[in-house]
């Protein structure tokens, strides 16, 4: 059985009479592990698919993906990721392309740090350059 992807992301293109599994998570080999683990051959298609896979990296500590997909005039110079923290979904609430180079995704990314329940709600703006979309920036709300 291969795991599914850490972002939940479920088929959409087949009807849910005709396919019981369509509620179950796509693998993650066929859905963000494709872009995490060849980011140079595999860019995200779309900043969702970015965002999600941004967040099946910081589930699996991939500190290396996140600086990688981090727009340049706003990556950080280092990344530190807890490794205590323990995510536990993702919800997209949206995803708004603004033209054929900007986007927004709006989530809610629910973890447990220290025992405490924490819930990130924020609308990330992306951005694409040569055909790859990065993360620029975001508001919580």
């Amino acid at each position: 059985m291969t795991t599914p992807c850490p972002c939940g992301r479920t088929p959409t293109n087949t009807p849910a009479k005709t396919k019981p599994a369509q509620n179950q998570p796509l693998p993650f080999p066929a859905c963000c592990g494709r872009y995490l683990d060849d980011f140079d051959k595999h860019p995200a298609p779309d900043a969702e698919s970015l965002m999600r896979s941004r967040y099946s990296a910081f589930v699996l500590g991939r500190r290396d993906y996140l600086l990688a997909t981090w727009h340049a005039s706003t990556r950080p110079t280092g990344l530190v990721l807890d490794p205590a923290a323990k995510w536990l979904g993702l919800d997209v609430r949206s995803h708004t392309v603004q033209d054929a180079d900007h986007a927004e995704v709006e989530f809610v990314a629910r973890y447990r740090e220290g025992g405490r329940a924490v819930r990130l709600r924020e609308r990330s703006r992306f951005v694409r350059e040569s055909g790859r979309w990065f993360y620029v920036d975001g508001n919580q709300l």
